[in-house]
């Protein structure tokens, strides 16, 4: 695996341009200051020094479960799940503004308190941001499944992924992950099966839909194009 920091090397996505609206921009004016955590950079705009720390009790002011989903998008997920459940924190990892932006503007009209938003590159959040062993359960939820063949090898799931995952996993802790796309579906479950660190935590070919994942209009785009959605769940041993 690279070493910790190393943005380059672990990069799953290209960060793309866009203007904010001007309701997102003021909400990262008035909202971020409670809502995002500042990380602290290495080489990039969505690196993390190796040195930083999250600290979840500082950073919710308690002690509770911690979730944490990868790639939370417009956080229309995420910000259900932390209204509904304000007794477990909530970390989403997100390197877009605009969709940050948006999930703040929705957790504030929620009145949502146990949320926090971090704009960084995930692997390196799980690698060295967060403390080792933090998190109950990670969920990563329709990631980028990069489908040319030449650009598969951008995906976040991939030879190596379950050591930078179990690393933030409390032994125990969960690994969720659900796609619309069978070929990364086949690999995800090929890719973790392999990994010493993750054990299946589900029956047959595949796991049943988590229900505590609300449906989108992402997936439901999915579902209307005919692609089936497929759930995988991994346990930290």
């Amino acid at each position: 695996m690279p070493e910790p920091g190393t943005h380059r090397d672990i990069l799953s996505f290209v960060r793309r341009g866009g203007r904010m609206s001007e309701a997102q921009e003021r909400a990262w004016k008035e909202l971020s200051p409670f809502y995002l955590f500042e990380v602290p950079r290495a080489a990039g705009v969505t690196s993390v020094d190796p040195s930083a720390r999250f600290t979840p009790h500082e950073a919710y002011g308690r002690e509770a479960p911690l979730i944490v989903e990868i790639g939370s998008g417009q956080g229309h997920a995420i910000v259900n799940a932390s209204s509904s459940r304000p007794d477990i924190d909530f970390l989403a990892i997100e390197v877009y503004d605009s969709g940050l932006a948006r999930t703040m503007l929705d957790a504030d009209r929620e009145g949502v308190k146990n949320l926090r938003l971090i704009e960084a590159n995930a692997p390196e959040v799980l690698q060295t941001l967060l403390p080792e062993g933090s998190a109950d359960e990670i969920w990563i939820f329709f990631p980028d499944p990069w489908h040319k063949k030449r650009h598969n090898k951008r995906r976040l799931i991939s030879p190596g992924f379950g050591a930078i995952a179990g690393r933030a996993l409390k032994p125990g802790g969960l690994l969720r992950l659900a796609t619309d796309w069978e070929d990364y579906a086949l690999q995800m479950r090929e890719v973790l099966d392999a990994e010493p660190e993750v054990e299946r935590a589900f029956d047959g070919e595949w796991a049943e839909r988590f229900d505590g994942r609300i449906m989108t209009a992402f997936e439901r785009k999915g579902i209307d194009k005919g692609r089936d959605i497929r759930d995988l769940t991994y346990r930290r041993v």
